[in-house]
């Protein structure tokens, strides 16, 4: 009987044990730390600094880790400031060149690829201290120098976790140093509408840009080629974004569905309508050529574009 009563008070004690350790593994709702996190931040810096953008000069990339794991380690994961970046932006800070900031909302993959790694533009995720961050999550533990590979919070748990203050400091940042031109693009096909409030360029980047610096703001409107056409240039949101900087003084354009863009779209899109090119020649200087002539001809041009910019992808 005794004996019987110790091995079901065991397996009880067992059960408790293995749902508590559940519980604690998981007491976030957001994705853990990403796996191998040093590696690929001290890795991220020296490509960085070699092969993306050497002009940049030296860095220490040792350095930069330390500085940005001791801005959330051993602290409360809901009680990070963007100020605990501050160490770590000014390691990796350097000159973002004249007319070549672009902003964003609602289009990360897409200004990924139009930026082309700062070839074309030099988004926040093309400087050092973006490029480092991107894509990638953690956070640590309160009286512990270990990260938490299991759960991070999120920021519907808690505003000031790790990654959220990292990405305000990222853009106060990235807004303080940006000057000439400034670019913004914008999703017109975003639930809710192109211009979100709150959002990091309303609430972190445009308190932060310095007027001084600046020449002109110029937004483009890019739907999605299979969404659809929920905002655009003079309406909804975009207005109210529009009115918002022109009252701060700033000399604003915006364009609906920029050609640059959209052809970038229709790489994956070819036989979408939004992605037929038209001819502005006169039929008349195009010759005696057979009805379907312009179809085909639009259809070689596409072709041909599409084609240069996969070997210029490839060549760099």
């Amino acid at each position: 009987m005794m004996k019987s009563l110790f091995w079901s008070l065991l397996l009880v004690s067992v059960l408790f044990m293995n749902s508590f350790s559940e519980v604690q593994r998981s007491k976030w709702k957001g994705e853990g730390t990403t796996q191998n996190l040093e590696s690929i931040v001290i890795g991220r810096c020296y490509d960085y600094i070699r092969i993306v953008n050497p002009a940049v000069g030296e860095k220490n990339c040792s350095e930069i880790w330390e500085a940005f794991k001791n801005a959330f380690v051993n602290k409360d994961p809901c009680s990070i400031l963007p100020e605990d970046y501050e160490l770590f932006i000014n390691l990796s800070l350097h000159t973002i060149p004249p007319n070549k900031s672009l902003f964003w909302e609602n289009n990360h993959l897409l200004v990924n690829s139009f930026a082309g790694r700062g070839r074309r533009y030099m988004s926040l995720a093309d400087t050092l201290f973006g490029f480092c961050g991107d894509f990638l999550n953690w956070c640590g533990q309160a009286n512990s120098i270990e990260l938490d590979y299991e759960s991070c919070p999120t920021t519907e748990e808690c505003e000031n976790n790790a990654v959220e203050s990292f990405w305000r400091m990222a853009s106060i940042t990235y807004a303080q140093h940006s000057s000439g031109v400034i670019h913004v693009l914008l999703n017109g096909s975003a639930v809710g509408g192109a211009y979100p409030e709150p959002g990091f360029f309303a609430d972190y980047e445009i308190p932060n840009l310095q007027k001084d610096k600046i020449s002109q703001i110029a937004i483009w409107v890019v739907d999605d080629i299979e969404g659809p056409d929920t905002d655009s240039c003079g309406t909804h949101t975009v207005e109210k974004l529009e009115n918002r900087l022109r009252t701060l003084g700033y000399d604003v354009t915006c364009t609906d569905n920029y050609k640059s863009v959209m052809f970038l779209l229709c790489v994956d899109y070819p036989d979408d309508s939004k992605c037929t090119l038209s001819s502005s020649a006169p039929a008349a200087q195009r010759g005696p050529i057979s009805s379907d002539r312009g179809g085909s001809w639009n259809k070689l041009m596409f072709v041909s574009f599409v084609g240069f910019l996969f070997r210029f992808g490839l060549v760099y």
